[in-house]
């Protein structure tokens, strides 16, 4: 049995900014968002040429300190790429192809498209020079996947895990003299790491962290406590590390402060001498009086201030978000928060959304845990990856416990590092009550094998955090393998195996369903049409042997000793299509769909895992075509009895068992649908489905009626259409046209049709050109002769640079003058479009020539290299272009530098088309962004034949997080 004595986490999210109330940390700590103002570019994964010359030098960025090449050399010319902000998902932006991966919707990348499976990021920053001497660091919270990353053409390192967060030292490499800092990441999603959306970039945030050379460790507080009646006696734990060569002595300080911004206690370790470059842990016990616990009812937070003195004076702060709460698993009773027995009502969820994909912001991860809580799920579990911080600090704040789950089994040093990690950023948060080690190992879990691997991730977990149950989700092989080393037994599908016989086998072992369900539904659909690929919203068994939504939570609610279950899934998501193929592009299992409308099933739990009085219908009454046809009523309600009518006329009363629901079978006839729910003979409830007329208007309905302008504060506009009744119309399927003016942005749209091909985002284009067989012959002077005209013929040239005959210093070529042509090819329509060409100087002076107009004269290095040329669309065509430049050649200081060989890129921006989304069975969604400007956003909608709906959206004035 798993020990029952109290545990207490409380838990840490990390260096976060400061908590409203409390004074800004000093200078000795600064934790910068990094998101704002980066480049992006597609490369590739295995062609140089494409991949802006990347690793194609004679010393490559891994022979050579400093010798990063191509696009991650600090002077690459990156303005012709797309600019844009974090968190970027890049993989939500491509079109869907029949020729791409199934369990990833069928988004176009992965190795059939190598053309959009590599991504370049950069962007530059300045330092000011009093940071010299400070600890600089570059965090990562997640990059999907394989990332590389450069600052100042100096190799960091590589990331292969698309889920880990991830920090590296920068301080040496970067310049404090006002010249600019240049990172420069890679990315690489050719590879899937699952079997499930996972989209593609720096989908998370980065931050840049300012630190004193003496400072908390990166993640380096831990919080637990030990509860006594009222009085909660915390062990903190600080990790200083020193960043100075030589020995510091320094102290640390720890201060309790409670929700309202109040100091509740303090306390001070013992001073102690760090070794140079070295770290020493510093613990202290503090007590709490009458401390507040954490709870899914109120989920109190307390904040652990760690102040590092050194002569007096605090040289870092660091902030520690946790909880009070002690948690325990009991082998027959389940689980119990706070000494209070807790059914698990949980669900597993991946971490994408419509529109946006894996590129979620902060306030869509609080939006959807509080959809999540609605119908009383009390329990995430982070399916099958470490989640981003934001999501755990949403649980922490709403209420809702977690399974954190790490992405792969194994004991190598990767596979335990990566578990590791995990765990110490995360394990400071009062909401996670199980780590799990892993999910369905196929090839391990019922066997030896998977045992031993099993046994040792936990036994190493343990000296990590000993304060949490593991767990590990099993899909067969119950008794053995994997099941019998772990803490607690996660079961997936009770259709696998048989639950009670375990626990007769394993009486001290706790378990519960790490997995259940796995059902199939479309929101607002009630006949399975396999051609459309629609599946029946009634609940079903997925197949003979797996159970329903209703049979699951049966089995677990009549079993004590199962501490509860995690439905599959709470939302779709991308990917999984199961029963289906292409064109279907999202998973069936959602009790939402990918925007977060409920489907049915939502309010059968709502019935049985809250106390609130439920009563819900289904389906909806427009039938037209099947009048006098029997159609199926089902009533999910927790009244003692429903009594259903049909344009008034009883079909009849019927006692509602627990944990189940009603049908009847009605005879169609268009009009009014009534339930009405009673409770010990009292009528307490009613739901009632009306037949509507033709969508007449559109309704734009957010989720908050103002944003702070933060840049980074969401509204979830729900897109409706009614009848000339205002009723909606659940059967309502139009194309609606979208608009935004004011201090905000649509950054994505969506519906829950599982089978739309249509783009979740509308976004200008941005095609970089190279310049393409570039010859070149020595000449005279700076001519503007026939060799500079588009049709003259240049076969007998050479290729360009590389046959130069140098003087006797071998600094300068024996030519004054060259003449270099090139050509670049323009898309056959290029109506809408800006083309640009983005120049860098192949000479001291130069003249540039398109399609045989002169577009510059005589420039010089200095003036060539600030210069974009916008060219006149009447000087381009489709297919070919040609480009001449007739300059003075460029001069090597040394033998050894490289001059530049690569003139330059076009750029051709294609404006972006109108957002538009059609509605699904009535529901479309938009996101709305704001900006960092107060004032009122006007998102409207329109759309043939339908009343033109306007939203007015305040934006209030709100500090953004500190940012760079």
């Amino acid at each position: 049995m798993f020990p029952r004595h109290l545990l207490a986490l409380l838990l840490l999210l990390g260096a976060l900014p400061p908590l409203r109330g409390l004074a800004a940390p000093p200078a000795g700590r600064e934790h910068l968002l990094l998101d704002s103002g980066w480049r992006f570019a597609f490369g590739h994964p295995f062609d140089p040429r494409l991949d802006f010359g990347n690793g194609v030098g004679y010393f490559s960025y891994l022979a050579k300190t400093g010798y990063g090449d191509g696009a991650a050399a600090a002077n690459f010319d990156d303005r012709a790429w797309r600019q844009l902000d974090l968190p970027h998902d890049w993989a939500v932006e491509q079109p869907f192809s029949e020729k791409a991966s199934f369990s990833h919707g069928f988004k176009a990348i992965g190795r059939p498209f190598p053309n959009a499976s590599v991504g370049w990021y950069r962007k530059s920053f300045t330092v000011p020079a009093s940071d010299l001497g400070r600890r600089i660091s570059l965090d990562f919270d997640g990059v999907f996947r394989n990332s590389i990353v450069w600052v100042n053409g100096h190799y960091l390192g590589t990331e292969p895990s698309g889920y880990q967060g991830f920090q590296y030292d920068i301080s040496d490499y970067l310049n404090y003299d006002g010249r600019p800092n240049v990172i420069a990441v890679r990315v690489d999603a050719t590879l899937e790491e699952g079997w499930f959306y996972e989209g593609a970039g720096i989908y998370r945030h980065v931050w840049l962290t300012k630190t004193a050379p003496v400072r908390v460790a990166p993640n380096g507080t831990f919080v637990t406590t030990q509860l006594a009646g009222s009085t909660a006696t915390l062990t903190a734990q600080a990790t200083l590390t020193n960043g100075s060569p030589t020995p510091q002595n320094a102290e640390v300080v720890q201060e309790v402060v409670d929700a309202a911004g109040q100091t509740v206690a303090t306390a001070q370790a013992a001073a102690g001498q760090l070794a140079g470059a070295g770290q020493r842990d510093f613990t202290v016990q503090i007590p709490v009086a009458n401390a507040h616990l954490w709870s899914l009812e109120s989920p109190y937070l307390y904040t652990l201030v760690t102040r590092v003195r050194q002569g007096g004076q605090v040289v870092d702060e660091y902030r520690t978000h946790f909880g009070v709460r002690t948690i325990r698993f009991d082998a027959n009773e389940g689980f119990f928060l706070n000494g209070k027995h807790v059914k698990i009502t949980g669900t597993n969820n991946h971490q994408d959304h419509a529109g946006v994909g894996t590129a979620m912001p902060d306030a869509l991860q609080d939006w959807r845990i509080a959809q999540l809580k609605a119908f009383g799920c009390n329990a995430y579990r982070t399916s099958h990856n470490p989640p981003t911080p934001e999501l755990l600090d949403a649980c922490d704040r709403l209420g809702m416990l977690v399974i954190d789950e790490n992405r792969l089994m194994g004991i190598t040093q990767n596979n335990l590092g990566d578990l590791r990690r995990m765990i110490v950023r995360d394990r400071n948060h009062p909401s996670i009550i199980s780590w799990s080690i892993g999910n369905e190992e196929w090839a391990i879990e019922s066997n030896v094998v998977g045992a031993r691997i099993g046994a040792t991730m936990q036994a190493f977990a343990k000296t990590v955090d000993s304060t949490r149950a593991i767990t590990v989700a099993v899909s067969g092989g119950w008794g053995q393998g994997t099941s019998t080393a772990i803490d607690v037994m996660g079961f997936n599908y009770i259709g696998q195996g048989n639950t009670d016989a375990y626990h007769a086998k394993f009486p001290n072992k706790p378990s519960w369903g790490t997995e259940e369900g796995s059902t199939h539904a479309t929101r607002g659909i009630y006949f399975t049409d396999n051609d459309k690929h629609y599946s029946a919203a009634y609940d079903q068994k997925p197949s003979p042997t797996f159970y329903s939504i209703e049979g699951g939570w049966q089995y677990y609610a009549a079993r004590p000793y199962l501490a509860g279950m995690y439905i599959w899934t709470g939302f779709d998501y991308r990917g999984e299509p199961t029963p289906f193929g292409w064109p279907s592009i999202t998973s069936y299992f959602g009790m939402m769909d990918l925007c977060g409308f409920p489907k049915d099933n939502v309010w059968y739990l709502k019935a049985w895992w809250t106390d609130q009085t439920v009563l819900h219908l289904l389906p909806h009454w427009n039938w037209p075509g099947r009048e006098g046809q029997p159609i199926a009523v089902w009533a999910y309600s927790n009244c003692d009895e429903v009594e259903l009518f049909l344009n008034k006329k009883s079909q009849g009363r019927k006692p509602m068992v627990k944990n189940s629901h009603l049908e009847w079978q009605v005879p169609y006839a268009p009009g009014t649908l009534e339930a009405v729910g009673y409770r010990n003979g009292r009528r307490i409830a009613t739901d009632v489905v009306r037949t509507t007329a033709e969508a007449a208007a559109i309704q734009l309905l957010p989720n908050k009626p103002a944003l702070q302008a933060t840049r980074e504060d969401l509204a979830v506009v729900t897109v409706r259409l009614t009848d000339k009744n205002n009723r909606p119309v659940p059967t309502a399927n139009q194309e609606i046209t979208f608009s935004l003016s004011g201090p905000g942005r649509i950054i994505g749209v969506g519906n829950g049709d599982p089978t739309s091909l249509e783009p979740d985002r509308y976004l200008e284009t941005i095609s970089a050109l190279p310049l393409e067989n570039l010859k070149e012959r020595a000449a005279d002077g700076m001519t503007s002769g026939p060799e500079t005209t588009t049709d003259f013929d240049d076969a007998g040239w050479g290729p360009a640079f590389t046959a130069r005959q140098l003087d006797a210093t071998q600094l300068a070529p024996t030519a004054k003058y060259y003449v270099t042509r090139g050509s670049f090819e323009l898309p056959p329509s290029l109506a809408g479009a800006t083309v640009t060409l983005f120049y860098q100087p192949i000479g001291r002076e130069q003249t540039i020539y398109v399609n045989g107009r002169a577009i510059a004269q005589n420039m010089t290095a200095e003036q060539a290299v600030k210069k974009g040329f916008t060219l006149d669309a009447a000087l381009l065509k489709p297919g070919k272009n040609s480009i001449v430049f007739v300059a003075t050649p460029l001069v090597k200081n040394k033998p050894w530098d490289v001059l530049n060989t690569l003139p330059g890129t076009i750029q051709v921006r294609t404006p972006a088309p109108a957002w538009r989304r059609k509605t699904f069975n009535g529901l479309a969604q938009v996101l709305v962004q704001s900006t960092q400007a107060a004032g009122d956003i006007t998102l409207t909608a329109t759309a043939p034949g339908l009343k033109t709906s306007v939203l007015k959206i305040k934006s209030v004035a709100a500090a953004p997080r500190p940012a760079l």
